[in-house]
């Protein structure tokens, strides 16, 4: 078998992951990348409002996409790109949430897909201080020089899946899993005539709808909340999705994000992830808050936990540092 596959990157307009407004799509023949595409698209309808932290990740506003076709009609041109190859996406759990989320909405049907996901690939051959696309790209030889474009991103990590190959001298997606011993991933095609909607969907759904009725009665909590309560370290989900990145992972949290500690916990938690209070030589990846970006590594503005981490890392211990974006992806 040839390493012949494509990769994926979509970039959403708010915090709903059915509501992709670009894709990248990178085809991948023999190990050479041989053809690109990029839709710019309007979300699905109910769905297609910009907020303004989605809008300074990836600079496309509303007036970017205001003549765009929606989702729905886009879709099936991305859908005949593809065609049969495995789908390859850095964080593949946000992207083929993405597909599955935007078709529910859209009442369109999505394909089955055999797919691999280069953060949980690139943690078994790389070692790095974090995982986010940036950084596995340069360590990959294929530096990534305009973050957040969709197509830039995808033959980033077109890249990241050829080196990881060439490491283990197999010429196949497949052949990578099977040289670690995984099963190659895989998600069921969706019908909107048979199929119910994901449980991803439905609480994204009712977790707007709960939000709105808050802004509506006046009780919409204003501002970020506080990270003062650590709050219990709830069991690890042990029936979750192998295949997703935090499965297996000790997650501690740092920093102020945009929910309380206990929340994200069980958000991670539901994904297999066991929580913890503070970085031990148990911890395998630890989430900053406060408006932390992986570049931070570099330039050293970092809390105490996060200098904790380097310090294990410099020492041989394999931490990974997550922003709250990535862990935000990551969870939907």
């Amino acid at each position: 078998m040839a390493l012949d596959f494509t990769a994926i990157d979509f970039e959403t307009a708010n915090g709903f992951r059915g509501s992709p407004c670009s894709v990248g799509l990178t085809r991948v023949r023999g190990g050479v990348i041989v053809e690109e595409g990029y839709w710019l698209m309007r979300p699905p309808e109910g769905h297609d409002h910009f907020d303004s932290r989605n809008i300074t990740i990836h600079g496309i506003t509303p007036d970017d996409v205001a003549a765009a076709p929606r989702f729905r009609e886009v879709f099936p041109e991305v859908d005949a790109f593809i065609g049969g190859d495995p789908l390859v996406a850095h964080n593949a759990a946000f992207d083929l949430g993405v597909i599955r989320s935007a078709a529910e909405v859209s009442g369109i049907p999505a394909p089955a897909f055999d797919y691999a996901c280069t953060v949980v690939l690139s943690r078994k051959n790389y070692s790095l201080p974090s995982y986010s696309l940036p950084f596995v790209a340069e360590a990959a030889g294929v530096p990534l020089r305009n973050h957040h474009d969709a197509t830039e991103d995808a033959r980033a990590c077109a890249g990241i899946m050829v080196d990881i190959a060439a490491k283990h001298g197999v010429e196949s997606v497949r052949g990578v899993f099977a040289a670690l011993k995984l099963a190659m991933p895989h998600v069921d095609a969706y019908d909107p005539a048979s199929d119910g909607m994901s449980k991803a969907t439905r609480s994204a759904l009712e977790k707007i709808a709960e939000m709105k009725a808050g802004i509506a009665n006046g009780t919409a909590r204003g501002g970020r909340s506080s990270w003062s309560t650590e709050g219990p370290n709830p069991v690890p989900n042990d029936r979750a999705d192998m295949a997703h990145p935090l499965f297996g992972q000790t997650v501690v949290f740092t920093g102020d994000l945009s929910l309380g500690r206990p929340e994200a916990k069980t958000m991670a938690a539901a994904h297999g992830a066991q929580c913890a209070s503070n970085v031990t030589l148990k911890t395998t990846v630890l989430v900053v808050g406060s408006g932390f970006t992986a570049s931070d590594l570099r330039s050293g503005r970092l809390t105490s936990k996060a200098q904790r981490v380097l310090e294990l890392q410099r020492r041989g211990q394999g931490i990974e540092v997550l922003s709250e974006g990535e862990f935000m992806q990551m969870v939907g």
